[in-house]
């Protein structure tokens, strides 16, 4: 093992890897802290495709797990190593050069390890538009964001990152290179490699660059705020407002008020949004490439009608970017907000838009029957299905004993989603969080073909061990 991991550093050279508990804690503490503090023998910090390579080559030949790094902010502990067996954590950090835009072609050209504040500064820069948005761009990397398949506030228009992947540079687990660097849109010569390793969250192979799809950079937007009285109308409205606009709706997000008041409690500057409280709320942006596409008209002209027949309860059209950006400050803290009323257990799930209410309604009543008091902090992406069923600890609860019913709950709300034909794992992925649940709400035949592709791919199990794929006989129980 000591031998190995000095062939390593050496590949790596002297400011390519750290060792000790006290430099590589920063790379073993999971966001929420569910899996922290686990071991790795090293960090791995190299600075090309050639030193990834290198590195999984060794690992490969003396045992030692592979778990890809990105910017640590993922909440299933994907890029926490899982002590299955001995492990290094391997950061694509200082992979983090822009190698072309080609606006012509509308593409740019990013290494894995990217900050997603960046991939989208260098389109701008070129007249051009990356759609893809988190509320942490200035930590999450373009590789793990890749990894995932992060979805965002932008996938009612233009997709997860899936969608917008056109080509992948991968280290495969026998220390080759995929190149798939391809900026094709149209390219049917056999299977569609790079979509094996979207989502796989590093379980397959090391992402070490993408070329991904840019647009046209919008030049008008508008944005409002909708009070509602039930949640059934934030539906009917984005469908309302999708045909009004000409499918200009870039975001649709739907929030309870529940959620709405940890974040007044809790997140300076933010202010009440509407003149009175709402059970429900829905803040929906349209955008437009053209200057003159009079978008706030034909916003407000749509929300006037829905207001007119009870569909909308009260509107507020934002006057400027100022005022969107303090709307959008309201939806963009709520998970930071929550931190603040105790024990959280999260659900982070998707069903069909149109059964969203539906669902939404069957889990609250069956999580408000197990324990009462709990508290529901639900939002999320309205325009895609996917919602955030947070449950809060009743007030006054003890976290600890909360906290220890997480199963429970997750089981509880999993089966209200299975019902209305939904996922357990909407936008944050499986990671060492979720591979049991997986097993019990996967199809055995999904589950023969997952294990099937690992097989082949990483035979030896060097990708991040233990994550996603269920071991044979999970499944069984």
């Amino acid at each position: 093992m000591q031998a190995s991991l000095g062939r390593i550093k050496s590949v790596l050279g002297p400011s390519g890897w750290l060792d000790g508990p006290q430099a590589m804690a920063p790379y073993l503490r999971e966001r929420r802290g569910l899996f922290s503090g686990r071991a790795a023998a090293l960090v791995a910090l190299p600075d090309s495709v050639q030193q990834v390579a290198a590195v999984v080559r060794l690992c490969r030949e003396a045992g030692i797990g592979v778990v890809a790094h990105g910017g640590n902010t993922g909440l299933c502990g994907g890029a926490a190593p899982s002590r299955t067996r001995p492990e290094i954590v391997l950061s694509l950090e200082r992979l983090d050069r822009v190698r072309e835009v080609d606006a012509d072609n509308f593409t740019i050209t990013v290494e894995a390890g990217c900050r997603l504040s960046a991939v989208r500064a260098a389109a701008q820069a070129a007249d051009r538009f990356f759609p893809l948005s988190l509320a942490s761009q200035d930590e999450a990397q373009i590789g793990g964001n890749l990894s995932t398949n992060a979805g965002g506030l932008n996938v009612v228009h233009y997709g997860t990152v899936r969608d917008l992947t056109l080509g992948l540079e991968v280290v495969l687990a026998d220390g080759s290179i995929f190149p798939g660097l391809s900026g094709l849109r149209k390219d049917n010569s056999g299977y569609d490699l790079k979509q094996l390793f979207v989502g796989a969250e590093g379980t397959l192979g090391i992402i070490t660059a993408a070329t991904l799809k840019l647009f046209p950079r919008p030049l008008e937007s508008a944005t409002a705020m909708i009070g509602l009285s039930e949640v059934d109308s934030a539906v009917a409205l984005l469908s309302r407002l999708r045909a009004a606009t000409g499918d200009h709706v870039v975001a649709c997000e739907l929030m309870s008020r529940l959620s709405v008041e940890f974040t007044l409690r809790h997140i300076p500057g933010c202010d009440e949004p509407l003149a009175k409280p709402w059970p429900w709320y829905v803040l929906v942006e349209c955008a437009d490439s053209r200057a003159d596409a009079g978008l706030g008209a034909q916003l407000g002209q749509a929300l006037e009608a829905a207001h007119r027949e009870g569909l909308a309860g009260e509107v507020l059209l934002a006057h400027g970017s100022e005022q969107a950006q303090a709307l959008w400050r309201i939806r963009k803290n709520i998970h930071y907000a929550q931190r603040h009323e105790g024990g959280s257990i999260k659900h982070d799930v998707s069903v069909p838009i149109s059964r969203v209410p539906a669902f939404i309604r069957e889990a609250d009543a069956c999580v408000g029957e197990r324990l009462p008091g709990i508290r529901v902090c639900a939002f999320g992406h309205v325009g895609d299905g996917n919602i955030h069923f947070n449950l809060s600890q009743p007030p006054g609860a003890d976290t600890e004993a909360y906290l220890a019913r997480w199963d429970e709950f997750n089981r509880l709300v999993h089966d209200v989603a299975l019902r209305f034909g939904g996922s357990i794992a909407a936008e944050h992925g499986i990671g060492q969080l979720k591979p049991a649940e997986l097993a019990r709400v996967k199809s055995p035949v999904a589950l023969r073909l997952m294990r099937a592709v690992k097989g082949a791919l990483d035979p030896d199990d060097v990708f991040n061990p233990g994550k996603i794929v269920p071991s044979a006989g999970a499944d069984d129980d």
